[in-house]
Formats: C-alpha cells, sequence, structure tokens
C-alpha cells in the first residue's frame, strides 16, 4: 500500500523548512564529492525553489519533503526531490513520482533529471524506467524516455 500524501505549492515559509530536510539528507553525498558548503547549499536551493514548480509534500498534514517538477520545452524537468529521513525506505519516493510521471506520460514528453554520481538515487531512478544519458565528474544525466 503507498503511502498517503499530498502535493500542495510550496511558498516562502516552507524555504527554511525544506532546506533543513534538503542539507540533512545530501550533505553525506555532497562531502564525498567535495561539494558541500552550507551558503552553497542554501544559493542551490533557493535557485531551484523560486524557479517554479516547488511542490510541497505533506502526509498527515506535515511536511514531509518538497519535489520541483516543471514542463520545459521539449520535456519535463525533475530535481529537488527530499523527502525527510523518516520517510525513506516506506514507499513515499515511488508514490510521490508516480502521478508526476503520469503527468509527463498524458503529455508525452520525457522526464529529465542529474543525480549525484555513486548515489542510492542511481537505482530508484532506474527502477522506474530513467535511462542514463552521460555523466559528467559530479552527476549523471538520467531521461525517462515517453512510453
Amino acid at each position: 500500500m503507498s503511502p498517503r500524501f499530498s502535493f500542495r505549492p510550496a511558498v516562502e515559509a516552507d524555504f527554511e523548512p525544506l532546506l533543513v530536510i534538503r542539507v540533512d539528507v545530501m550533505r553525506e553525498h555532497l562531502e564525498r564529492v567535495f561539494r558541500y558548503e552550507p551558503a552553497r547549499a542554501r544559493r542551490i536551493f533557493r535557485g531551484h525553489f523560486d524557479e517554479g514548480g516547488m511542490r510541497a509534500i505533506e502526509v498527515a498534514g506535515v511536511l514531509a519533503g518538497c519535489v520541483r517538477f516543471a514542463r520545459a520545452d521539449d520535456c519535463y524537468r525533475l530535481d529537488s526531490l527530499y523527502l525527510a529521513r523518516i520517510h525513506h525506505n516506506t514507499g513515499l519516493g515511488a508514490a510521490v513520482v508516480a502521478p508526476l510521471l503520469a503527468e509527463a506520460d498524458a503529455a508525452r514528453l520525457p522526464v529529465r533529471l542529474e543525480v549525484l554520481r555513486g548515489s542510492k538515487a542511481d537505482r530508484f531512478w532506474e527502477r522506474h524506467g530513467f535511462v542514463a544519458l552521460g555523466a559528467d565528474a559530479i552527476e549523471t544525466r538520467y531521461e525517462r524516455p515517453t512510453p
């Protein structure tokens, strides 16, 4: 059974709590690639937060994380999928991604994202039909083709 959750547009009051979640779940991975710096983490998340398409994820009315999902010219872009650790390995990530992929499928567009190399997220995205398009020293670029 999939965890029950809801999306809502993220609002400014969500920024700090979501930044705390992001730093908590990403810090060890960013340190591994020598890219963790508090000011940089804030700046990058602020950029994603302000770009539009950021959705807050709530479980039982409590902020559980976020995801940014936005249409680009020839695809949907997915980034900033961060869930509080209490929700890891519960099926919530898959439950959150399912309606986003359905939205892209309805529009007949692929979904693209980037993942830090060597992350457990690689396996998650591959299970959801994403294929690696290429990589640099830091990130792997993935796409889920149109079904």
